[in-house]
């Protein structure tokens, strides 16, 4: 357990208070002098102390480091001097993304005792606007799973329900958000890792549109962090979505080699009314149906933005099926992720690739791309680049998607089997665990912009998320549109654990 210095001054409800604020918040009252890094930190601390034994979301510490950078933040401030416009924020990392000096395992055993030599650049760059990073969180072995549980740190908990997880692979990220463990967190997201846990967890996440933020610095196999992998995304978490903005503008930009001839200009938001803005709504499908407590809340979603005057288009969409997931979605994600694969799962692959018959042709199509060749990879781009023109086309009609994020709300653990053989029970119907990205898989595939906030709670008290989907590029559209739905839902509550007295 960590040993905090002695809280500041502050009365105990103040305190408790102040770590479930938003990042946008704290960082005006640190810049004003009104709160200082070292008493925000130590509040963080405190709350890690009584929270996080039975969440389990933060993994590896860096206090001193962090108590020396405080410091430095509070003297700069006394001096009026501001590093960034992230000025003496504590956050969170989570643990796939590479950090000076810190245990980076990416939850696998493999590397237990990798402590890199740098940070990636999205660290740099929290660093570098004043940002002080002062732990890492829990996740899936190689970010390959919607939970967060690994042989190293064990198992995260929802801090809504600890018998159920709070998604994966950035779950430890979102449950330390939730549960106000911290300011905000980095996380990835391949096949749903930052869009997943913010629906489950009940917290606001923004999947980047793909280049915008330097995925450099990611580990999800053993000599990972020097290229991007195709389809991943690093991006933030957070409780507002004022603060998904305050922390994207200062990741988003060019990695360090092109940033002498690159700059990054993301268009401006389509619009800053609500009703200015053309949405449509893709809320279910007969290929992945959603339950009926997910239905329920984006139905209401969606009806809280009508009553705004704005004219949601329920039939509109793109001109592809959704079986398109299946047959170019999934096989892209497993061809981006199989550098993880140990060399027995691999060549279990490769056999079936070889010997096809009596191979479950789910299994079949995820094994083809694991090991697949280097032709049959570039035929799935081609694909990939055709289905973003569909797309695009469907952009130059709306400006707004509205579609789930997950079939189901927080699910209790199941670490049992593995990916291919576990099932869910979704209003009483059996049904692939793979069915979890399915909805997200659609979107990120082709490299568009996601935004999730809460915009119901189920009956049993779960929240549910929305992704606000834009076309490539258009992450300002997307997280503006986010905002107006969080004004309209009422956006992140307090887990009632994280109401501590």
């Amino acid at each position: 357990m960590i040993r905090p210095a002695p809280a500041a001054t502050t009365g105990a409800q103040d305190m408790i208070e102040l770590g479930l604020r938003s990042a946008s918040d704290l960082a005006a009252s640190v810049r004003a002098g009104d709160i200082g890094a070292r008493e925000l930190l130590d509040h963080y601390l405190d709350r890690v102390n009584r929270l996080n034994p039975e969440i389990n979301a933060l993994v590896t510490f860096d206090l001193d480091r962090a108590r020396a950078s405080a410091a430095a933040a509070d003297e700069a401030i006394a001096a009026g001097q501001l590093r960034g416009p992230l000025h003496g924020l504590p956050c969170t990392i989570k643990d796939a993304i590479a950090t000076e000096g810190l245990l980076t395992t990416g939850g696998a055993t493999e590397l237990a005792d990798n402590v890199p030599s740098e940070d990636a650049a999205v660290v740099h760059h929290l660093r570098e606007a004043g940002a002080i990073p002062f732990a890492k969180t829990n996740l899936p072995r190689w970010s390959a799973d919607m939970q967060a549980y690994n042989d190293l740190f064990g198992t995260t908990n929802n801090p809504w329900d600890l018998a159920r997880g709070p998604g994966g692979s950035s779950g430890g990220a979102a449950a330390a958000v939730a549960s106000g463990m911290t300011t905000f967190d980095i996380g990835t997201d391949i096949g749903g890792s930052i869009r997943g846990p913010a629906h489950l967890s009940g917290i606001c996440g923004h999947k980047p549109s793909f280049g915008v933020v330097s995925a450099l610095g990611y580990i999800d196999h053993t000599t990972a962090g020097l290229t991007e992998p195709d389809v991943n995304v690093l991006g933030p978490l957070a409780r507002t979505v004022d603060d998904l903005t305050l922390v994207f503008d200062v990741i988003a930009g060019p990695t360090a080699d092109r940033a002498p001839g690159w700059r990054l200009e993301l268009p401006p938001a389509r619009a800053t009314r609500l009703t200015d803005y053309r949405i449509a709504a893709w809320l279910d499908d007969p290929a992945c149906p959603v339950s009926t407590v997910v239905a329920t809340a984006l139905e209401g979603a969606v009806r809280a933005i009508e009553a705004e005057g704005v004219a949601v288009d329920r039939s509109a969409r793109p001109a592809l099926d959704f079986d398109v997931v299946g047959r170019t979605g999934l096989p892209l994600i497993s061809a981006a992720t199989s550098p993880g694969r140990t060399d027995e799962e691999f060549e279990t692959f490769r056999q079936m690739v070889l010997d096809p018959d009596g191979v479950d042709e789910t299994l079949l199509r995820r094994a083809r791309a694991s090991a697949t060749f280097h032709r049959d990879w570039l035929l799935l781009t081609e694909e990939r680049e055709r289905i973003r023109r569909i797309w695009h086309d469907f952009f130059a009609r709306f400006d707004i998607l509205l579609c789930p994020v997950l079939i189901v709300p927080a699910f209790e653990h199941i670490q049992e089997g593995n990916l291919y053989t576990r099932t869910l029970t979704v209003d009483g119907v059996e049904r692939p665990y793979a069915d979890l990205i399915s909805w997200t898989a659609l979107i990120g595939m082709a490299y568009l912009p996601s935004t999730v906030v809460p915009v119901g709670w189920t009956d049993g008290g779960l929240p549910v998320g929305m992704q606000i989907v834009g076309p490539f590029l258009g992450d300002r559209s997307t997280l503006t549109v986010a905002r107006h739905i969080e004004r309209l839902t009422g956006g992140y509550r307090i887990p009632p654990m994280a109401q501590l007295d």
